[in-house]
């Protein structure tokens, strides 16, 4: 048996161990492991301490061969959560909800490790954009440089750096499957070149600058103004693609379905804000409790809508409920101060979700108004719009089939505020967003 496979035993074992022996499972392979990375080099034992091994050969010291074996078993972790549905953000979203953060750290990097697998094109465009946001990189050079470079960030000794490994790869091999939202990396896949989706990441900046206008600014009136023009650019935006897209000089794509972490606490209340935000923009959004996501189905400019806007709208709703749970604490409510800020959330979604749908409603309106003047002045060598509602209505029967398929055993449930106070400051704040599409001269 050569080394390598020595080191795929101990891991191995430590990694498929039961769950009432994996505690006395880890503690001995991490310490058989960490014995071995503090091994002599037998390249230096030979005088050839700058040799470097060639393809193929095994690495040439204990804790270059430990930290090799390490990242393998984590790549080929990786490898199969991606093949049963996970991606990148999902993977470290669970790493960081069930362990701490060195594990998330690490989950990271074998996220960064699987990704030089993948030529040019050979990755989803979500999934390399998640790499990205993640700050997925390989720094490292050799898999001892790496496990040295990880023990000295977090101040840990070999055995804990190596615990540290196996504790991740058993969390890895048990993650279930889930429903995929995108073929897994592997595939070709075309580059974007069309004009509307050269256009999307325009507008998709401009609304992140309204955005982040809305929620820096201290004055009430601004971020209405601010937050209001950001809603009216992607509701327009949307629109006009929905209507390039129903267009037969147009061949459309269909549905998506894009994944949003929900994370504690009041996790069940800020799904509901983002089912409230979805089902405003023609989505469908469906809460995984179990796993810290929801999914939202839905055409792509609508996706990046509801994305950007429900990430706003959170930041505002936490924002007030803290400050009005704070007021709440101080009055010596204190027991009582969960269900309060529970409450609080519940009665802004709830409010958010009749004020945004009032919204869509009429940004379909004027558009509906403006095609109505367009045939009415006949200018020549236009084209004739098709109507606009049926399309939007042919676009949600879309989105809700393409979630019935994906998700066919979905069960509702309805969320129940149970304090008043809560109730009474969550719709006051959800009145205060003004987050309807202002008129002329108002934004």
């Amino acid at each position: 048996m050569t080394r390598a496979q020595e080191l795929d035993q101990l891991i191995g074992g430590a990694v498929g161990a039961p769950a009432d022996a994996a505690e006395d499972a880890v503690d001995a392979a991490a310490s058989a492991l960490a014995a071995a990375a503090g091994a002599p080099a037998a390249d230096r034992a030979r005088g050839r301490a700058g040799a470097e091994p060639r393809d193929g050969a095994e690495p040439r010291d204990g804790a270059d061969a430990v930290g090799t074996a390490l990242l393998a078993a984590a790549g080929r972790a990786v490898r199969r959560a991606w093949e049963n549905g996970w991606q990148p953000a999902d993977l470290v979203r669970v790493v960081r909800r069930d362990l701490a953060p060195h594990h998330a750290a690490l989950a990271v990097d074998a996220v960064a490790a699987e990704g030089l697998r993948y030529g040019d094109g050979e990755l989803p465009p979500r999934w390399a954009a998640q790499l990205s946001d993640l700050d997925a990189a390989v720094r490292w050079d050799g898999g001892g440089a790496h496990l040295a470079a990880f023990a000295a960030q977090w101040r840990l000794d070999r055995f804990g750096a190596v615990g540290a490994w196996l504790e991740l790869l058993r969390l890895l091999v048990r993650l279930p499957r889930i429903t995929p939202v995108a073929p897994p990396p592997g595939s070709r896949f075309p580059r974007p070149g069309s004009a509307p989706a050269a256009a999307a990441p325009r507008m998709l900046a401009r609304v992140r600058a309204l955005l982040a206008k809305a929620e820096a600014t201290p004055y009430a009136e601004e971020a209405d103004a601010f937050t209001a023009k950001a809603q009216q650019l992607a509701a327009r935006y949307s629109i006009d693609e929905a209507l390039l897209d129903a267009d037969p000089a147009h061949p459309a794509g269909g549905p998506e379905a894009r994944r949003i972490g929900v994370e504690e606490p009041y996790a069940a209340a800020k799904a509901v804000l983002l089912d409230a935000v979805a089902a405003a923009n023609r989505c469908r959004s469906v809460w995984s409790s179990d796993l810290g996501f929801s999914t939202v189905v839905g055409y792509g400019p609508d996706l990046d809508a509801v994305e950007l806007l429900h990430a706003s709208l959170l930041a505002q709703a936490t924002g007030g409920m803290n400050r009005a749970a704070d007021r709440h604490h101080r009055s010596g409510r204190s027991r009582r101060t969960r269900d309060f800020r529970q409450t609080f959330l519940v009665a802004f979604a709830g409010r958010i979700r009749t004020r945004l749908a009032d919204a869509a409603g009429e940004a379909a309106r004027e558009a509906e108004a403006e095609a109505a003047r367009e045939a009415a002045a006949g200018a020549s060598g236009t084209a004739a719009r098709p109507p606009l509602l049926p399309v939007l209505a042919a676009r949600e029967v879309a989105v809700e089939d393409a979630a019935e398929r994906m998700f066919p055993g979905t069960v509702r449930h309805r969320l129940r505020g149970r304090d008043l106070a809560g109730w009474e400051h969550g719709t006051e704040a959800a009145d205060r967003a003004r987050l309807g599409v202002p008129g002329p001269g108002k934004a």
